[in-house]
């Protein structure tokens, strides 16, 4: 039996998480290296979560239809279907569609590290739980994802998270232990804003160090 896959984008169901999503990565199972498509439908609709991966990732996008406009540091670049753009870390990047439909191919990887999934992809459907107030509720689904997928530390972490928000420092600790696992993690956290009301935790300052 052939191992092979073939798919085309359509075929890769949509998540979204406030942007549209195709988790190609996810998909077909790969391992080695981070790969997914974002989609703004409408003209003006950002396609890109602002953000500079300060984390040391390299991101290489790619417009594969449509038209977009980046922002890389504050400087706007135009970007019709076929352009590449390069960002390394530290460039603050978000980009916009220009015509309806505007689809990034995104491919990302840390230089000199092997690449780690970390499961957002899985936990994108409890977002709209999280971000409507129903903590509990998330934190329930939270759990049952990372019961079932214990080597992805992203599911811990939102599981975390929720704990917080519901008030149950103790238990969101504990989650962080199991989530604080890889440097992408622990960048993640550093920046959170989520997770003020523990940053002089001496605790939370431990996980951080290690």
């Amino acid at each position: 039996m052939s191992g092979y896959a073939v798919a085309r984008l359509e075929d890769i169901e949509e998540i979204r998480d406030g942007l549209a999503c195709r988790p190609v990565r996810h998909h077909f199972g790969l391992t080695s290296f981070g790969v997914n498509t974002w989609t703004g439908v409408a003209v003006g609709d950002r396609i890109l979560n602002e953000h500079d991966e300060a984390d040391d990732a390299e991101e290489l996008y790619l417009v594969h239809t449509g038209r977009a406009t980046f922002e890389l540091d504050g400087e706007q670049v135009g970007a019709p279907a076929g352009t590449f753009v390069f960002a390394p870390p530290g460039v603050r990047r978000t980009a916009f569609a220009e015509e309806p439909g505007t689809t990034i191919l995104v491919v990302g990887g840390r230089p000199g590290e092997a690449w780690q999934p970390d499961g957002w992809e899985l936990w994108a459907p409890v977002a709209p739980l999280f971000s409507a107030g129903r903590f509990a509720e998330a934190a329930e689904r939270s759990r049952e994802l990372a019961a079932a997928n214990p080597g992805l530390p992203m599911l811990r972490y939102m599981l975390a998270r929720c704990e917080l928000e519901r008030g149950d420092t103790a238990e969101a600790i504990e989650q962080l232990r199991a989530a604080l696992v890889t440097n992408r993690m622990r960048v993640i956290a550093g920046k959170d804003p989520g997770l003020d009301s523990i940053r002089d935790d001496p605790a939370f300052r431990a996980l951080l160090r290690s």
